[in-house]
């Protein structure tokens, strides 16, 4: 039964072409708006998508996202071979005393 269902989402999402000649724009853009995409064929071949415009920004967030995920990832398989440094270590190699951070001088950062 949920082949069924899913077979008829698809079946449902398709609009064929023909359809936009007979000036029925408004009525597939109302479609849209109701069900968040629609696939429109072209002889027989699906010529593009179309899709809710909050349904876009949605896909194109998650692309973003998806996106600086993968480079953190990547980030951090770089790191993990060149290795990292203890706090102890970045401060001596800056010249910086612990003693100067319990200082409680409220500093802003931009």
């Amino acid at each position: 039964m949920r082949t069924t269902l899913s077979l008829k989402a698809v079946t449902d999402a398709i609009v064929p072409i023909t359809r936009f000649n007979r000036g029925e724009a408004n009525k597939i853009f109302a479609e849209v708006k109701t069900s968040g995409s629609k696939i429109v064929l072209k002889n027989n071949v699906p010529a593009c998508v179309l899709v809710d415009p909050v349904r876009y920004e949605e896909m194109v967030d998650m692309l973003e996202e998806y996106a600086l995920f993968f480079e953190a990832e990547e980030r951090m398989e770089r790191a993990k071979q060149t290795g990292f440094l203890t706090q102890e270590q970045v401060l001596k190699n800056l010249g910086i005393d612990e003693s100067e951070l319990d200082d409680d001088t409220d500093v802003d950062i931009e």
